[in-house]
């Protein structure tokens, strides 16, 4: 357990403009919050699917990679194919499978990005219209920000939960 308060209670995060500090502290929090739980798992326990569901490796592949989509989205990008390769890798295991460390730099690299893209973001772009995928779905550069957030938060907490479950199975 940290000493130090939740990423929230800190303060503003220099650089970030005041209406996307939430985003800021989300983000912050999410790459803080997952580092422990995944710290004392073995390289199998991390690719381990406790009764079906998805492994930890999977969240902390999917959270840099949906992150930098998103981020891509909110930029008024359409993906690269180097993105459309990465999404579709990410519905099977890799060979060799990444252990813990390249997965948590891999994840810290995409919230070191999307920092840097929050704090270049002006309140001005926010309610841009943006379309999503294929199917050109509306959202707005706010609402990618703000979901990219949310959706880190829904991940990191099914890493926790997930690696407690792997790492009460003594295996």
């Amino acid at each position: 357990m940290s000493s130090k308060p939740e990423a929230w209670l800190r303060g503003p995060v220099p650089g970030i403009p005041d209406l996307l500090q939430p985003v800021a502290h989300a983000l912050i929090a999410a790459a803080e919050d997952v580092a422990a739980p995944v710290a004392g798992l073995s390289d199998a326990q991390l690719w381990l699917q406790p009764g079906g569901a998805a492994s930890v490796a999977f969240h902390l592949q999917h959270l840099a990679g949906s992150t930098d989509r998103l981020l891509t989205y909110a930029r008024g990008e359409g993906l690269s194919d180097v993105q459309k390769a990465a999404l579709a890798a990410e519905r099977t295991p890799p060979d060799p499978r990444p252990g813990a460390a390249e997965l948590l730099d891999a994840w810290q690299a995409a919230v070191n990005r999307a920092m840097r893209q929050l704090g270049g973001t002006r309140d001005a772009e926010l309610r841009t219209p943006r379309l999503i995928g294929r199917a050109q779905l509306p959202a707005t550069t706010l609402g990618l920000l703000v979901h990219a957030a949310e959706h880190a938060t829904r991940h990191v907490g099914q890493i926790i939960t997930t690696a407690r479950i792997v790492a009460g199975l003594g295996l």
